[in-house]
């Protein structure tokens, strides 16, 4: 293991703060009590450099040494092998954790963040679109999800790094009361981020960005 580097945005407007997925790596680091360090980069002018570690000018990207890997899954995969308080160290809990952190990606998150841009916008519930991403979450995601966190504390067994994802994604549906018919869902949620290491996490996520609220009016951050 090299120098671990979490690189994110200096600043974002207020309605994303805490939930940047920069919060799943410092997240992440935390559990594993591993040592980093976090650096900015510009939100507002995205130059070469930036688009070198993140493709989509997005955040955030991790260095470990000479490694940089982007995509919060990878990252947090890449972080999973340094740390079994991260990924069991059996097979069978490696392979659950994987299962798992790629249904947070792909199966929940796929269906639980266009519902979360339109309770953003402000779209009616009237609407057909509204409607169809609300059921497409709700019976298609949500139902499934219900069960398999009422049997079961971490979805691996243990907490690894499918937990800080799965959590993750669920706390922005739960941001706008859509776990309210879900209560296995939400109280998963809700102790998951009861961990300290979340807490630390994103305290300090909500400290980087005043201290960028600072900079940009020339006030002691």
């Amino acid at each position: 293991m090299g120098d671990l580097v979490l690189t994110t945005f200096d600043w974002v407007p207020e309605m994303p703060r805490g939930y940047v997925r920069d919060i799943r790596v410092r997240w992440a680091l935390e559990e594993a009590r591993l040592p980093y360090r976090v650096e900015s980069t510009p939100f507002g002018d995205r130059k070469a450099r930036h688009f070198g570690h993140q493709p989509f000018g997005q955040a955030p990207w991790l260095t470990d040494g000479d490694l940089s890997i982007f995509e919060s899954g990878a990252i947090l995969l890449h972080l999973g092998e340094l740390s079994e308080a991260l990924m069991p160290a059996d097979p069978r809990g490696r392979s659950e954790t994987r299962e798992w952190l790629f249904a947070a990606l792909n199966s929940v998150e796929m269906a639980s963040l266009p519902w979360s841009l339109l309770m953003f916008s402000g779209e009616s519930p009237e609407t057909a679109v509204w409607k169809l991403f609300d059921g497409f979450l709700k019976v298609h995601r949500l139902q499934h999800m219900e069960p398999v966190l009422a049997e079961r504390e971490w979805l691996a067994g243990t907490f690894s790094v499918a937990d800080i994802l799965m959590a993750d994604v669920l706390r922005l549906v739960d941001r706008f009361d859509g776990l309210a018919n879900y209560p296995a869902c939400r109280a998963y949620v809700a102790r998951a981020t009861a961990r300290p290491a979340f807490v630390k996490a994103h305290a300090d996520q909500m400290a980087h960005f005043a201290a960028g609220d600072a900079a940009a009016d020339g006030r002691p951050a």
